[in-house]
């Protein structure tokens, strides 16, 4: 497909099943943002910078891939963008239930928007980066579920 696609999120960090989702996502549509999210409320352990930094590293084989920041409303970056498709990963019943309803906010305010909606392969199914950051804190290993440059990173933060 040649319309500007769209995979927003937070990436904090971005882990193997961002990565797993945006891969797919690259033989299916022509030109992606990776487009990260500046949503200080989340409260993010890596700055908007850092994150735009490490999520280039590590899509940096996917030539239909740019990593983008973004700090206003989704639908309006999308807007900016000439973006008319939006994808999310969907990991569980209660992320449907979540991206629905964010999902028919943004058509209600941009109706030319369509969202694809992304399932992670099994083996990242139950992969979150708070999850990811919790366990780390309390000193598990995490390497199997990042990025290695994103496990140096984080290694470095915390």
């Amino acid at each position: 497909m040649n319309k500007k696609t769209i995979y927003p999120g937070t990436f904090d960090p971005i882990t193997n099943g961002h990565l797993n989702i945006v891969t797919r996502a690259a033989t299916i549509f022509q030109n992606i943002i990776l487009a990260i999210a500046d949503n200080p409320s989340k409260k993010p352990i890596f700055s908007i910078q850092e994150r735009v930094v490490l999520a280039t590293k590590v899509v940096c084989h996917l030539q239909n891939v740019v990593v983008m920041r973004f700090s206003n409303l989704l639908v309006d970056f999308a807007q900016e963008q000439k973006a008319f498709i939006i994808i999310r990963g969907l990991r569980t019943t209660s992320d449907w239930e979540n991206e629905k309803q964010i999902a028919e906010m943004n058509h209600n305010l941009y109706p030319a928007l369509e969202n694809v909606f992304l399932m992670p392969m099994g083996q990242y199914t139950y992969l979150s980066s708070s999850l990811i950051k919790e366990i780390f804190q309390y000193g598990g290993d995490v390497t199997q579920f990042l990025p290695s440059e994103v496990y140096q990173a984080l290694k470095a933060r915390l």
